[in-house]
């Protein structure tokens, strides 16, 4: 397979609807393509407004590696035979990013775009474009003269018999779309690589492999195409209009009566075993019970059923076997179906069957029915796709059952050490050293120790800890004396209820109060009747509501509003998420001697996090699972990550206990357009200590709505955190500080739900360890500076070009346009932001289509030294020997030697610039003083149009009259002296 044969197919089917043009009523319409230069053209219909062409046209594709950026532009035009001229009916522009094989490209009916603004359009144009590398198809004649359409080739659709067909593979059981998730081998003849059929965003030079890829799948009954869904099922729901829509055989158990005994004792262990084909599903079992109730909902999807029959047995449990009370039977063509918003199927009294099919006695209520994803009873149920191969029960899907977790309200406790009077120390012979030790759960903070000559200490120190609602922790604080080192002991202590501390929402002053401190230990209670003196302690405590609790890293935070509801503002949109498959997800575990995984997948967004239901022994999952968040701030990222579940049955993966990551995607909702639909299938990149590594791709369907315009107009004009955070600014160290607890306090409590978001979970979700140090992130963010003053760069390259005189014609025109500009100093800045005006409207048409994804070759993850990943996967502090942290130590020390050496040269810089009037040198400072006089009197009688020319026109002189050594000032500055002398 060559890369040579490659080839872009156009099947040009039909129009559909097209504009008058020709005076009568009608038009002679033909479609004219055009593909990376070049250009082909079909024939043309006579009077035909709903024209059927079924021509097929085939373009060379010189490199794959810009196919991605390149576009395919279908034009249609009407034929004017009179004048020989033609009249635009309409055009279609289709990104390099929607290419497919041939194998997965369907017709698709594209509505008519406009030329212009004043253009009118109107119908469709269906095409069918696909990627091959089939060596008998040749390139069509390209078009040369558009008067001799009449001539020119084409070829009709070829017709394919059954061995062009690709041969069944694992993904034939995937759903249709655009662009199919191949791991495997293709082996259609006309089929090539992925690396070559999918394309990839943006300019970057990353791996094909590693790049986000379009999609166009079917979801809630339409087609998704260039971001609209294109309906085909009229009848279909909304609810769930990002998913692909799952049927699924639901049986709910309610309940028994008067079920029958199977042994001499009259005891009964009831449970029911639901069973249809080779799956099964189990509730638990009630002990002594003839009247049980169960009430559980099984889920079977429909596309794995190989069974027409449907039993509901209900059996007795007993140590040696199950014993056999009775069952009902159903015919899968008989059950009927749901769709929401239909009320839910009444449940129904069934008389239980023998061995021989004759009733006997005991009756079973159950409720069957077929339904969707959009059932009310789909979150609750047990899924025959995620029942475990060691534990089928109802009970047990309490670990694999689709979750919606609401993270506690976070609060910033600010407590305010004042002072402490009459403290009693130990010991008489000393003053004390006294400090106060707060805590908070597992938050501890201590102020500074002051010795108390008076025994009336004052610290006035603000210490800050994070509580979250309910709260379930007192605030305890301690004095202690540090009678040695290492050795403290308490002289009081004081225990507050946050439930009864005053919360606040802005930067109004917090009475004070004072605090009785008891006694660590109780003495003799005649001893304590007699001593009502007790020391005090002067405090400040508030719950600061006016601030954002930071949970997260503050480069990914999807939520910025304070945590006083009061203060938040109305929603502006509404982000829709349908998380649909996986696929060639990497292997976690082995089971029965295969890879395989148990994947689940979280999405976090704001308050509210997600969990999708485990997919057990799949690497190819599907979810078909859709989640509604309120937008506040389009400044928020969703983070939607895929993790596999160790903890099914006691199985234990590649990580022990702890659930793995498999990766993650982050999408930002200002990069999204409003109302537009995003399918799009993200590659699952893991940075491990052997490298970066791809372990499979996760695909979505994103929407964001706006639901007040203006709102989000304005919300871009307000400080991107609350008014507390500017008022009453934390420093670096307390920001990550807290950030550190609010993370371990959202990991604690989502720990305790059922199912358990695990803690390794909420970290990974939450960039715990963004803030490390990392060689690699280090040159990452080094070049992305250089990035961004890339452009300064260019200019003063270009600005060099015209100081030289490289291109004189330019030289000229900007001479020119200088002196205009100095002329009329009025238009200097209409011309700037008219300029900047033109490229952002030019610009809008190349404008991304697509969400951006992580960047190995931005992120520096692609030709990263293994002792540099090493280095950053090490623990904190550090585990490594001695010898190889002494080498990382040194390698550290260069690297900030150098930075140390530029740092130190822009000081000496500006402390020549300061050296200028300071007279530390007198001669250069004379000078520079006599010629600022001289310079003020001649700027006074002179023009300033006139000193701009000249100063100008002296830059961007002649080469002829320049000198290869350095000018003056610039000789004059650096003769100026710094304190670098002064620098032991």
């Amino acid at each position: 397979m060559t890369i040579s044969n490659l080839k872009l197919g156009v099947d040009v089917i039909s129009a559909h609807n097209l504009l008058p043009k020709d005076g009568q009523g009608s038009s002679n319409p033909y479609v004219e393509i055009c593909f990376d230069g070049q250009k082909h053209q079909s024939t043309i219909k006579e009077k035909d407004l709903n024209p059927v062409w079924n021509e097929s046209f085939y373009f060379n594709i010189s490199d794959p590696s810009i196919l991605q950026s390149l576009t395919l532009d279908a034009y249609i035009y009407n034929n004017i035979k009179a004048t020989q001229s033609k009249s635009f009916l309409g055009r279609v522009s289709i990104s390099g990013t929607s290419f497919v094989p041939y194998s997965d490209a369907v017709v698709l009916h594209y509505p008519l775009e406009k030329r212009g603004i004043f253009s009118h359009v109107r119908g469709e144009l269906g095409l069918k474009v696909y990627i091959t590398d089939n060596p008998s198809i040749k390139s069509s004649t390209p078009v040369i003269d558009l008067a001799q359409s009449a001539r020119h080739t084409f070829h009709t659709l070829p017709k394919r018999d059954n061995s062009e067909q690709p041969k069944h593979t694992p993904e034939a059981s995937l759903p249709h779309h655009e662009t199919k998730y191949v791991v495997n081998e293709m082996k259609a003849p006309e089929q090539i690589p992925p690396k070559l059929i999918h394309t990839h965003s943006g300019s970057s030079a990353q791996p094909v492999d590693f790049a986000l890829k379009e999609t166009s799948p079917f979801l809630g009954g339409g087609r998704v195409v260039g971001g609209r869904v294109i309906r085909t099922d009229r009848n279909s729901s909304g609810t769930y209009d990002l998913v692909e829509k799952m049927h699924f055989l639901f049986v709910r158990v309610v309940k028994a009566r008067e079920l029958p005994t199977m042994d001499v004792t009259g005891s009964l262990d009831p449970y029911v075993e639901v069973k249809i084909g080779n799956y099964k599903g189990v509730t638990k079992h009630i002990e002594k019970q003839q009247d049980p109730v169960w009430n559980v909902v099984f889920a079977f999807s429909k596309e794995r059923m190989q069974a027409s029959v449907l039993e509901v047995v209900v059996k007795d449990k007993d140590l040696v076997k199950d014993d056999y009370v009775g069952f009902v039977r159903f015919d899968l063509n008989e059950i009927p179906m749901r769709v929401p918003p239909d009320s839910p199927l009444a449940p129904e009294w069934y008389r239980l069957e023998d061995k021989k099919g004759q009733k006997i006695k005991g009756e079973l209520m159950l409720a069957v029915w077929v339904g969707t994803q959009a059932d009310e009873a789909f979150p609750d149920a047990w899924h025959s796709d995620a029942a475990t191969p060691i534990d089928s029960s109802a009970a047990s899907s309490a670990l694999i059952r689709s979750k919606v977790y609401h993270a506690p309200r976070l609060w910033y406790v600010r407590v305010n050490v004042v002072e402490a009077q009459d403290l009693v120390p130990t010991e008489n012979t000393r003053f004390p050293d006294a400090y106060v030790k707060a805590q908070i759960g597992n938050q501890v903070m201590r102020t500074k120790p002051v010795q108390a000559r008076n025994f009336n200490p004052l610290w006035n120190e603000d210490l800050f800890f994070v509580a979250a609602e309910p709260f379930e922790d007192h605030l305890f604080l301690t004095v202690e004396d540090r009678v040695a080192p290492g050795k403290d002991e308490i002289i009081g202590r004081v225990i507050i209820p946050l439930s009864m501390v005053e919360k606040r929402a802005d930067d109004r002053i917090i009475h004070s109060r004072w605090f009785n401190l008891e006694k660590p230990v109780i003495v003799d209670v005649d001893q304590l009747k007699k001593e009502k003196f007790s020391s005090k302690l002067h405090l400040r405590v508030c719950l600061d509501g006016g601030y954002h609790v930071l949970d997260e890293s503050t480069h990914y935070s999807s939520d910025l509003r304070p945590t006083a509801k009061q203060l938040w503002k109305p929603p502006i949109g509404i982000l829709e998420l349908g998380i649909l498959n996986a696929v060639g997800l990497h292997p976690m575990k082995t089971r029965d001697g295969k890879g395989t995984s148990d994947t689940y997948c979280v999405a976090k967004y704001g308050h509210k996090w997600v969990r999708s239901r485990t997919i057990v022994d799949n690497l190819f999952p599907k979810y078909n699972e859709q989640y509604t968040w309120e937008v506040f701030d389009p400044a928020t990222v969703l983070t939607v990550g895929v993790f596999d579940n160790t903890q099914l049955g006691g199985e234990k993966g590649s990580n022990g206990t702890k659930d793995v990551k498999i990766g993650k995607v982050r999408i930002r909702i200002s990069t999204l357009e409003t109302g537009r639909v995003y399918t799009h299938s993200y590659p699952l990149l893991v940075l491990h200590p052997t490298g970066v590594k791809k372990m499979g791709e996760l695909h979505l369907a994103l929407r964001f709505s706006c639901t007040s315009f203006p709102n989000m107009l304005y919300v871009y004009s307000r400080p991107l955190l609350p008014k507390m955070h500017y008022v009453r600014p934390f420093t670096v160290i307390q920001l990550d500080m807290l950030r550190h607890q609010a993370v371990n306090i959202v990991a604690t409590r989502l720990g305790r739900a059922e199912p358990p978001l695990r803690k390794e979970v909420v970290e990974y979700m939450s960039d715990v360890d963004s803030h490390l140090w990392s060689m690699r992130r280090s040159k990452a963010n080094f070049f992305r500076l250089m990035s961004v003053f890339s452009g300064l760069f260019a200019i003063g390259k270009w600005f060099a070009d015209i100081c030289t005189w490289k291109n004189p014609i330019t030289t000229v025109l900007v001479h020119l346009l200088y002196l205009m500009l100095v002329s009329f100093p009025e238009l200097i800045l209409p011309t700037i932001f008219l300029y900047m005006f033109l490229i952002g409207i030019w610009n809008f048409r190349y404008r991304p289509r697509y969400p951006p994804h992580m960047n190995t070759k931005l992120s520096q993850a692609e030709a990263i030294h293994p002792d540099e990943l090493d280095e950053e996967f090490d623990t904190f502090p550090t585990s490594r020997n001695p010898d190889l942290v002494r080498m990382r130590y040194d390698r550290l020390r260069s690297v900030a030697g150098r930075i140390q050496t530029v740092v130190g040269d822009i000081a000496t810089q500006g402390e020549r610039v300061q050296s200028l009037l300071s007279w530390r040198d007198p001669r250069a400072t004379a000078i520079f003083v006599t010629f600022c006089l001289v310079a003020a009197l001649v700027l006074f009688v002179t023009p300033f149009q006139v000193i701009g020319a000249l100063a100008g026109i002296y830059m961007m002189r002649h080469p002829r009259f320049r000198y290869r050594l350095p000018s003056v000032p610039v000789n004059f500055f650096r003769r100026l002296p710094a304190r670098t002398d002064s620098m032991l």
